[in-house]
């Protein structure tokens, strides 16, 4: 079940591109207009190629043509409407728009959420919106959740551009949880499981049915998770290195099998409310409220335990968008950018993830806080709910922290959800597999 979930997010994550034919080879910067390609009626033509559209985008048009009318965008979608992506059709895609992006051709704008961003830099095919941004007027720069961009660069430079963004956070039972400390911002797996049997051994004191601090998940996938949440501790995208084989992660696996053993986490099924511990994605201001609720009636909104440095929740951009170097047309596609990050952009219905903008996403937290208080806000089965003030800063002070990005690549994860469990079932010790993890890992990076 959770290897699907995995594959579903790397294939919804995937969203490419297809090659739009684009006329014209001047540069934007210095070139003159006729070394754009222009419509009929003069404008200027700039192409966004992506895999599929949506109502959200056919209003970005709109707006974004009104607002300049001398550039006409073209979406190119690879999926007509009605149309569904399967694995052969995705993989296909994604072969055709890699092609075309090193060789220069495609889109002006492309949606490259899974294409090769790191080896796009080093072969000088994408366009540094850094110093763009920063200088921008017509940005409000002092708006931004600058510490979200920041944590998107590469390589020293901004690449990539989200429509938004979600973030991974982590669920407690604040009635268990009570008045207890719990150093979630710096807190390891090591100090998780210290803590989960104090609380386990509360719950068990008050006479409660049998609890867990996870449930549902066999060893492996916690693992994976554990990596995609910590993902630059093990992996260096830039350097093409990993360290698998680290006495750090064999520690780590040892740590999660020591977990189950003890009874702290368990692969069974378990019923709502037997968890001490969930994780989510919050994906909009909403499910700071939702998203918690769905699993407590009190729940404690904490950081993800981690493994390397501490660095927040796990940031998960929503469509990423980046800019051919060789675009004839950079000056008309970075205004498109500048577009999409103003409040007007982020303001559309159907915009995916929070927004860049803190006066997008405070609005909206304090709109539910107004309903909360007034016991309008209801959850989706009807009840009503209690939040505290306290909590909406804590939710503000979440957004403003920001947190960590790491390019993910779907392969690794998978390498290493594939081979640990060979440990965790008893075949091999924790060492031979890090090893093999490594071996695989290091050969997959250097193809």
């Amino acid at each position: 079940m959770w290897t699907k979930k995995l594959w579903v997010l790397g294939i919804i994550g995937a969203i490419l591109t297809t090659t739009a034919c684009s006329s014209g080879s001047g540069n934007a910067a210095d070139g003159n207009k006729s070394d754009k390609p222009l419509s009929a009626d003069g404008k200027t033509i700039v192409t966004l190629t992506m895999l599929d559209s949506s109502p959200f985008y056919e209003a970005l048009e709109k707006k974004f043509e009104a607002k300049y009318p001398d550039i006409d965008l073209r979406i190119n979608s690879y999926l007509k409407a009605g149309e569904n992506m399967d694995g052969a059709a995705y993989e296909k895609f994604k072969k055709m728009t890699n092609t075309a992006v090193l060789a220069g051709k495609g889109g002006d704008i492309i949606e490259a959420s899974a294409l090769p961003v790191n080896d796009y830099i080093d072969k000088k095919l994408l366009l540094d919106m850094d110093d763009y941004i920063s200088k921008d007027n017509g940005l409000d720069k002092n708006d931004f959740q600058m510490n979200v961009l920041e944590s998107l660069k590469l390589k020293g430079g901004l690449y990539t551009i989200p429509e938004g963004y979600s973030m991974r956070v982590f669920i407690g039972d604040g009635d268990v949880i009570g008045d207890q400390k719990l150093n979630d911002k710096e807190w390891n797996w090591k100090e998780f499981a210290d803590a989960s049997k104090e609380l386990l051994a509360k719950v068990g004191q008050s006479g409660s049915s049998a609890r867990y601090a996870l449930a549902n998940d066999p060893p492996e996938v916690v693992l994976q998770w554990i990596v995609m949440d910590s993902y630059g501790a093990w992996v260096d995208a830039a350097g093409k290195k990993a360290s698998f084989d680290s006495p750090e992660f064999i520690n780590l696996m040892e740590e999660i099998k020591k977990m189950y053993n003890e009874g702290i986490i368990t692969s069974k099924p378990a019923e709502m409310g037997q968890q001490l511990f969930y994780t989510t994605v919050l994906r909009s201001p909403g499910d700071f409220i939702e998203g918690l609720h769905a699993y407590f009636k009190n729940p404690k909104l904490l950081t993800m335990p981690h493994n390397g440095p501490a660095s927040g929740n796990r940031i998960i951009p929503n469509s990423q968008f980046v800019i051919q170097a060789k675009s004839p047309v950079k000056e008309e596609a970075l205004k498109f950018i500048s577009f999409l990050l103003s409040e007007e952009g982020q303001s559309i219905e159907g915009r995916s993830g929070l927004s860049f903008l803190q006066s997008v996403n405070y609005n909206k937290l304090d709109g539910i806080q107004e309903q909360v208080k007034s016991g309008g806000y209801k959850l989706p089965d009807g009840q009503s709910v209690q939040v505290g003030d306290d909590d909406f800063d804590q939710f503000k002070d979440v957004l403003k922290q920001g947190g960590s990005f790491d390019d993910l690549d779907v392969q690794v994860i998978k390498s290493v959800w594939e081979e640990s469990t060979q440990y965790f079932n008893g075949q091999k010790p924790a060492a031979d597999v890090a090893k093999l993890i490594q071996n695989r890992t290091s050969l997959y990076l250097n193809e």
